[in-house]
């Protein structure tokens, strides 16, 4: 009897010990996620499972499932996506000394409800050969009269540009952000494009001098072929009234899902992912920033110089959205 009560006592503290299997919903590809779950399991033991998708059919997901819902976090780009996630309750807060300290507070939900992990610059890209630096200042100047037909964005539909221009809204008001979109448009010289590649495709092409992308994008394409007559410009350096407060980021962010069957585990994932080494991998696979800025980014990325953020939450960007369309709409950007 002795025996079999020291066998069950031994089964039941091997299996208290044995970690929690987590499952991340996740809008960013395996291949860019797999390696930081992987060195996370490596690390402590808990296994990490993925379902990968659009952030569309996962926000989706989660609202079918309910409380029946297996996943534990959830993972996707732009905080706009990620302040709707909360706004339809499929988070749930987190409060973590660990996590404030690690991130810098613009970068995460003020509540707790959501963290950015990896940052990504929306900035200026310009024809090396074509437009000097010099001649480049802010995203408002774009507006101006020395932009006519010089200018190619990429389309409103897409969220990195309604976040944008709902930052806009909350630091410069409505009015003043109608001005300059409107102002973008007046500057075309082709159609907005589907994605970020195809704006700097017709900058190399030269149907345009100067373009909105995000940093990422740019890194993957001049990786490929460092002879491209590209280089990037950080705007907004010195903000006036009037201007946006730095460079436009967004993030890569996590939450907890409102109905995690591990949140003490998912909580101690979230704060892992913070923390130097993984906040290293996570953006160098990224080619992002680290969202904690103790930590330097990686020879890529740094090669690019250092910047001024716009310091503005970016909840505003989730809050601002529906009136950013709107007003895109309303001045006939498409």
């Amino acid at each position: 009897m002795r025996t079999l009560l020291a066998t069950l006592l031994l089964l039941g503290a091997a299996g208290s010990a044995v970690a929690a299997e987590l499952t991340v919903y996740s809008s960013r590809i395996e291949d860019l996620i797999k390696p930081i779950f992987q060195r996370y399991t490596a690390e402590t033991g808990t296994q990490i499972r993925f379902i990968t998708d659009k952030e569309g059919p996962l926000l989706q997901r989660l609202r079918a499932e309910g409380a029946s819902s297996p996943a534990d976090l959830l993972l996707t780009v732009d905080a706009g996506n990620l302040w709707q996630a909360h706004e339809l309750g499929l988070l749930q807060p987190v409060q973590s000394e660990v996590l404030r300290a690690n991130l810098p507070a613009h970068l995460r939900d003020p509540d707790g409800y959501w963290f950015g992990l990896s940052i990504r610059a929306r900035t200026l890209v310009h024809h090396s050969g074509r437009v000097k630096p010099a001649d480049l200042s802010t995203y408002e100047a774009l507006a101006g009269p020395a932009w006519k037909d010089r200018l190619c964005l990429r389309t409103s539909k897409k969220v990195y540009n309604q976040s944008l221009v709902a930052m806009m809204i909350a630091e410069l008001g409505e009015p003043r952000a109608e001005q300059i979109v409107r102002g973008w448009v007046a500057n075309l010289a082709t159609a907005p494009f589907a994605s970020d590649n195809e704006v700097m495709d017709a900058i190399v092409a030269g149907r345009c001098d100067v373009g909105v992308v995000n940093t990422y994008y740019y890194g993957r394409m001049v990786r490929k072929d460092p002879s491209l007559p590209l280089k990037l410009f950080w705007p907004n350096q010195k903000p006036a009234k009037g201007e946006l407060g730095g460079v436009h980021v967004n993030v890569s962010g996590m939450g907890v899902t409102a109905h995690s069957k591990h949140r003490d585990a998912a909580v101690k994932f979230l704060e892992w992912l913070s923390a130097r080494e993984a906040q290293a991998l996570f953006a160098g696979l990224n080619l992002e920033f680290p969202a904690n800025p103790a930590v330097e980014p990686d020879a890529i990325t740094a090669n690019w110089g250092s910047f001024r953020q716009d310091p503005i939450n970016l909840a505003e960007a989730g809050k601002r959205q529906a009136d950013a369309v709107r007003l895109m709409d309303r001045v006939g950007y498409r």
